[in-house]
């Protein structure tokens, strides 16, 4: 009985092998996903990770997975929801969840995420909540990740995933991170309580503590808000996460200079945002107090501007240094500046919204590839650039490749 124990453990663990990713030193590119915040708008993202999935199924078989082909998947509040859902384990060590659950998952969970107030009273009770607390209590969202991700930890995850908070009571960002966690223990949490706090955008949800062990075993206590604080758009934290292993020479990476750019594959997704530019000017904002920064018409006009602040100062920065140094088709930003009315909100989950929502990420894909004029701040088409749909199968290519690539050198591969 002993020795079938053993057998069937030692089996398990030649299974995990064979199946996790080989690393980087055994291939040519170092690949990275990237998801941004923006609350029920991840379903935008949802819509172009399930493309993209189901074209690396298309070329490698209907069990791909988009942790299969990614070194690290980054996420900010939604978007480390999102890259959770990708990466964490089930009972098989494959992913929880197929990035085709991501738009049903937040079309049937929404709603009691983020439930509406209704009625000719709903103006004045969201001002009301808005002044005295947080508009959701969270409970529904803290429970449902409990249910569904129970105890699984960082450590415990397909492929690496790097998701930042921010400390309200250190004053500093706090970077979950699987490249940590062996140095710093501490930040081997629950995935649960990470995608939590990362969640917990101001106004929007209360913030959230939890405490966890450091490497002296005694217990440390995290006070965390929503990510996005730190980086709406987590691009950047990954890349620099990546960066520091290579410094480091971790046996993972092969060696390259941190300006090797041209070794990156990156996709980053963005949330939408409001095609509104004129929604505010100084003359309306100079007269505005504490009460109308924090509520005006419905809107958080200092979250929205620190928020779109962050986003685009990270796509500023990789679209100069990836043109710098002749990488930019290595890189892919996929966003929509031109949301609409109740379609730029973060928290609207009418069945009608979220419908909506669908319908600009099937768009999107049509829509032909986009970059950031680093003058104006506007998006413009890529001459040749072709469509998002057609990029996307451009860098499905090029993933399937790299993992075949990498499988074929390494020896922990079942041959």
């Amino acid at each position: 009985m002993l020795i079938k124990l053993e057998f069937d453990q030692l089996n398990k663990m030649q299974r995990r092998i064979s199946l996790k990713n080989q690393p980087p030193t055994y291939g040519n590119l170092i690949t990275v996903l990237s998801i941004d915040g923006g609350g029920i708008r991840g379903i935008i993202p949802g819509v172009i990770l399930d493309f993209l999935e189901s074209k690396l199924q298309e070329i490698d078989g209907e069990e791909a997975r988009l942790a299969d082909y990614f070194d690290v998947i980054s996420g900010t509040s939604t978007g480390g929801l999102i890259a959770t859902m990708l990466a964490a384990p089930n009972q098989e060590e494959r992913p929880l969840y197929a990035a085709k659950d991501i738009v049903p998952f937040y079309l049937q969970h929404g709603p009691n995420i983020f439930p509406q107030t209704k009625g000719i009273f709903s103006g004045i009770s969201n001002l009301g909540k808005a002044l005295t607390g947080p508009k959701y209590d969270g409970k529904y969202l803290h429970e449902l990740l409990r249910s569904i991700l129970k105890d699984t930890k960082l450590n415990e995850t397909i492929t690496n995933l790097v998701i930042p908070a921010f400390d309200i009571k250190k004053m500093q960002p706090t970077i979950f991170s699987s490249y940590k966690v062996a140095a710093y223990p501490v930040l081997d949490a629950k995935l649960s309580d990470i995608c939590i706090a990362t969640s917990a955008a101001p106004t929007i949800f209360p913030a959230y503590s939890f405490k966890n062990r450091n490497s002296d075993g005694k217990l440390e206590e995290f006070h965390l808000i929503d990510g996005g604080i730190a980086a709406s758009n987590p691009t950047l934290v990954a890349i620099g996460e990546v960066t520091k292993q290579t410094m480091n020479k971790n046996p993972d990476f092969f060696p390259i200079k941190p300006t090797d750019y041209a070794r990156f594959l990156v996709i980053s997704l963005g949330t939408g945002s409001s095609s509104d530019r004129n929604k505010y000017d100084s003359e309306m904002t100079s007269k505005w107090g504490v009460i109308s920064w924090l509520f005006h018409k419905g809107d958080t006009p200092i979250i929205d501007c620190y928020s779109k602040a962050s986003t685009d100062m990270v796509e500023y920065h990789n679209c100069v240094v990836f043109q710098a140094l002749h990488s930019e088709d290595n890189y892919l930003r996929i966003d929509d500046d031109n949301l609409s009315g109740d379609l730029s909100s973060t928290d609207l989950s009418t069945e009608e919204n979220m419908e909506g929502l669908v319908n600009v990420g099937k768009k999107l894909l049509k829509n032909p590839v986009c970059r950031i004029n680093v003058e104006t701040g506007v998006y413009e088409p890529v001459e040749n650039g072709g469509t998002y749909e057609e990029a996307l199968l451009r860098f499905a290519n090029l993933l399937s490749e790299e993992k075949k690539i990498r499988e074929a050198r390494s020896p922990n591969t079942t041959k």
